[in-house]
């Protein structure tokens, strides 16, 4: 017993001593924690030097309007948290999200999803496709993330150069990402980074030649560049050893061969760098890339040396985010075909300019400045256009819907003898940028357009549509009268209001629309839209020709040519033609001995009366008449009398007949000597005014009429026969036949009859 008792005891210190050692080995197998790093809700995807990662995002991103281009796969310049908003993987709260990278896609279609609208994009080199933020069993992602440096920056005294220090992050020993080293041409001056910024690099490097960042943007920059003169001095750089926090340079001044300096040339057509200050022109805002005025090199005054993109490539370890210069880019590039001018002059020859000399050349007579066009005559209308500033849009599209209505004011050629163009930008609300009379020539428009910021709000068309309806068309906002009103509307998607009633107002008051619609909504997101078929709603005919849907905002400028076209065709507009100036109207009126002097004075007190209401020119509503009893008298025809003073006097000029009646000859007499020479698109209205009935048939003269379109009304007094007055009568009778007991009551009739040709002309079919 003496012996088992120390035994026991030995054994439970030998247990206790086992279970201690083992804790901390049960530690080391513990699952690793995933530490997810923040993001901002601008952090774009391409900015990211990793394969593929976890972030956190934050809420709210909705409210930065941070842009998304794509849908379902994303363009590398998207903001990662509004893609992820925009597929669904988070809300506005924020949340995890894990992000893949992908090869670039030739389009990236956007569409409305998840309250948040994405952009379209021609090919970009670079995509990504978001998912839930939940890593795989096993899968650990980086808990830091390995960001892009930008353009390093410079900073010169006297003749030393100073490099800002590159940071770079250090990867986690678990999941380490290989660090991009360069190799520089001999040639290449080569900075010393400070001993205060490290770099981890794990055992496998990958090593890449040194690419001159210059050479991609030979497409922009080409022609801004002048060759070095021959036998030009050069300035080049040494360093001077025994420089650690910086690098040195002596000025080495030497002269460069004519051949030596084409050979460089061949070989990097943009190796050397200007030495005179840069054009004025900025690169576009979308562009993410460092801006001119951020050079160094470009800078004025120099402190006398200069280097070229060559020199400083090794150092950049980030791609040019720029994508694959495309057709459209090219031009937007460009400024479309009106580029800025360069502010700085070519150097010329001070001896000879095309074969003459200097003294030979200041003898000639200078040139007149070119005269300012008086406008396309052709092409007489007063044009609204609505330019959509609403926050879906986006500035890289404001930008492209500017350059559109600039080159569209070149192509239209605007002048008074012309057309004549105003700008409302509408959001929220329209806003006036410029007026019909604020510009005579296109040549005024361009920097004026160039002027326009964008308002922001949403896409509320209806309001524009009812403003320009009340205000725009105006004479003190330079409204010609003579010349159609047309209103060309430009919507990104769809309307965030109802156009129908504002549209039907706006025809009425003889407004022509036409809708252009850049990347109108797809199947998936009619359901979307505040009001559907919008368009037909709103034109003023549905058979396409005043619509011109456009699949993206990069195609919208081959748009220019087609829709000049359409607005310059007058002969089409038919919206311009009201119920008050699209009309042929023949008074047929009797004279005939029943009726008497006095009564007959009242008679074209009625005819005048109902003459007022109307516009009267020869391109509006013209007015004949007719007088009657057993013959008949052309008192004038159409087009005889093109304003309405005079029209009015002729109506007071003429003289009673007085004889017998033959209604039904006095009919056909004025289909022959009249209708017969009315304009294709012209109404023809005829109104018979008599007080008996006819001593001859007016059943078939009244056929024949009504079978040529003419619209026929009957207006009958006293003993006037009623069935007669209906077979004169339009079908249906009660709205074109009217019967008094007495003249004096005529007056009554003035407003139902005008507003009965109104109700007709704005009911007639729209396609």
């Amino acid at each position: 017993m003496l012996l088992r008792a120390p035994l026991t005891a030995v054994w439970l210190a030998l247990l206790l001593s086992c279970g201690s050692e083992t804790k901390p080995n049960g530690s080391k197998n513990k699952k690793p924690k995933q530490v997810v790093p923040a993001i901002e809700c601008d952090v774009r995807a391409g900015k990211i030097n990793l394969p593929e990662f976890i972030a956190k995002c934050p809420s709210d991103c909705k409210q930065t309007k941070s842009q998304v281009y794509g849908t379902g796969v994303f363009a590398s310049i998207s903001s990662i948290c509004n893609a992820a908003i925009h597929s669904g993987v988070i809300t506005n709260s924020g949340g995890k999200v894990i992000v893949r990278k992908m090869a670039g896609q030739n389009i990236y279609k956007g569409s409305n999803s998840h309250g948040l609208r994405s952009l379209s994009l021609p090919k970009w080199r670079e995509s990504f496709v978001v998912s839930v933020g939940k890593p795989k069993k096993g899968v650990i992602y980086p808990s830091s993330l390995d960001y892009i440096p930008s353009r390093p920056t410079y900073s010169k005294t006297g003749q030393k150069e100073t490099k800002a220090p590159v940071v770079t992050t250090v990867m986690p020993a678990t999941a380490p990402e290989p660090t991009r080293t360069t190799t520089p041409p001999p040639t290449t001056a080569t900075t010393t980074p400070p001993p205060t910024t490290t770099t981890t690099l794990p055992p496998t490097t990958t090593t890449t030649t040194a690419k001159p960042r210059a050479a991609v943007h030979k497409a922009r920059d080409t022609g801004l560049r002048r060759p070095e003169a021959v036998g030009s001095p050069t300035i080049r750089r040494q360093p001077v050893p025994g420089h650690h926090s910086g690098t040195a340079f002596n000025r080495v001044v030497q002269m460069v061969p004519a051949e030596r300096n084409q050979q460089q040339q061949q070989n990097n057509p943009t190796l050397a760098r200007r030495d005179r200050p840069p054009t004025s022109f900025a690169r576009p805002d979308w562009y993410p890339g460092a801006r001119r005025p951020t050079d160094v090199s470009q800078a004025a005054p120099d402190s006398g040396y200069t280097w070229s993109e060559a020199e400083t490539a090794p150092e950049m370890t980030a791609r040019d985010p720029r994508p694959d210069i495309s057709e459209y880019e090219r031009w937007y590039y460009n400024f479309g075909q009106y580029p800025p001018q360069s502010t700085d002059p070519e150097p010329q020859d001070t001896t000879h300019s095309r074969g003459f000399s200097v003294r030979e050349q200041d003898s000639l007579p200078r040139a007149d400045p070119e005269p300012v066009t008086q406008g396309d005559p052709n092409c007489k209308v007063d044009i609204a256009w609505l330019m959509d500033g609403s926050w879906s849009i986006g500035k890289r599209r404001f930008k492209i819907q500017k350059d559109f209505l600039a080159e569209v004011a070149q192509v239209i050629n605007v002048g008074m003898a012309g057309p004549m163009m105003g700008v409302i930008q509408y959001g929220d609300d329209p806003v006036t940028e410029f007026s019909l009379k604020a510009y005579t020539n296109s040549r005024e428009l361009k920097p004026a357009i160039d002027k326009i910021t964008q308002k922001g709000g949403m896409s509320n068309v209806g309001k524009a549509l009812s403003y320009i309806n009340k205000h725009y068309f105006s004479d003190a906002n330079g409204n010609r009268g003579g010349a159609p009103n047309v209103a060309v509307v430009l919507v990104d998607g769809w309307p965030t209001d109802k156009v129908e009633e504002a549209s039907r107002q706006a025809r009425e008051s003889g407004i022509n629309i036409f809708f252009v619609t850049i990347e109108g909504p797809d199947e998936n997101e009619k359901q979307n839209v505040v009001e559907p078929n919008f368009v037909d709603k709103a034109v003023c005919r549905t058979n396409g020709f005043y619509s011109l849907p456009v699949s993206s905002w990069f195609a919208l400028r081959k748009a220019v040519q087609p829709l000049v076209k359409r607005v310059c065709d007058t002969d089409r507009l038919v919206c311009s033609k009201t119920c008050l100036n699209a009309n042929d109207i023949a008074f047929v009126i009797d004279g005939s001995s029943s009726v008497g002097t006095g009564n007959f004075r009242t008679v074209l007190q009625f005819v005048a009366n109902i003459t007022r209401e109307f516009e009267i020119s020869d391109t509006d509503t013209r007015v004949g008449a007719v007088q009657y009893t057993y013959e008949q008298r052309l008192e004038f025809a159409f087009g005889q009398h093109n304003n309405k003073a005079d029209l009015l006097n002729a109506i007071k000029r003429i003289n009673y007949w007085s004889g017998g009646t033959s209604t039904g000859a006095a009919i056909t007499y004025a289909a022959e000597q009249l209708f017969s020479k009315s304009k294709p698109n012209k109404r023809k209205i005829m109104i018979v005014i008599t007080d008996g009935r006819s001593y001859d048939d007016v059943r078939a003269p009244a056929l024949a009429v009504h079978r040529q379109g003419v619209i026929a009304y009957s207006i009958g007094i006293a003993w006037a026969a009623q069935d007669e007055l209906e077979y004169i009568a339009t079908d249906p009778d009660k709205e074109h036949s009217y019967f008094v007991d007495e003249f004096d009551s005529l007056y009554k009739f003035v407003p139902k009859v005008v507003n009965n040709i109104c109700q007709e002309f704005n009911s007639q079919p729209r396609n």
